[in-house]
């Protein structure tokens, strides 16, 4: 972990110094790689300002805070960091998730093969004529995937299906 500090305006004591590189070594703590961090400490008139730059394996971090005293500032813009940093390292397992699930979603898509593939009928599917308000409620109330009616207006088939979105879709014949 590399630290630098600027102080402009402002005087760098032993506390803030201590203070800075304790946040830091849990921010390391929580990425789990070494950082390379540039904090910014500056006075100007009754503003105390505190920016850090964080450079990561994967990303850079920046935070700005701005408050009357310097303690005040430096924990606003450290915790704003961990919460960014925390936000990176959920977007890399995401990624690395999305990934996992992708190549295991291929190695299952070539795995079936034509002798293995099986049809399964479905006897699901209701005769007497109904509105699509009605289909919908009778689909809501049971656990199938697909619903199969007549149309009440047409009295032709029609099917109602859930999206993985939670809505539904519903296919009309022309």
């Amino acid at each position: 972990m590399t630290i630098t500090y600027t102080a402009r305006q402002a005087e760098l004591t032993p506390d803030i110094e201590k203070y800075c590189e304790r946040r830091m070594a849990s921010l390391e703590k929580l990425l789990g790689y070494p950082l390379e961090a540039h904090l910014i400490l500056s006075v100007e008139k009754y503003r105390s300002k505190v920016e850090i730059n964080v450079k990561t394996k994967g990303a850079t971090l920046n935070s700005v805070s701005e408050t009357r005293d310097m303690s005040g500032s430096l924990g606003d813009a450290f915790d704003n960091i961990e919460r960014r940093a925390k936000k990176e390292k959920e977007k890399l397992r995401e990624r690395k998730r999305r990934k996992a699930k992708e190549s295991a979603t291929a190695a299952v898509s070539e795995a079936p093969l034509e002798s293995e593939r099986r049809v399964f009928r479905s006897r699901k599917y209701y005769m007497k004529p109904m509105p699509v308000d009605e289909a919908v409620l009778l689909f809501e109330s049971s656990r199938d995937e697909v619903l199969v009616f007549r149309k009440f207006d047409t009295e032709k088939w029609a099917v109602l299906f859930r999206r993985k979105d939670g809505h539904f879709g519903l296919i009309e014949p022309e």
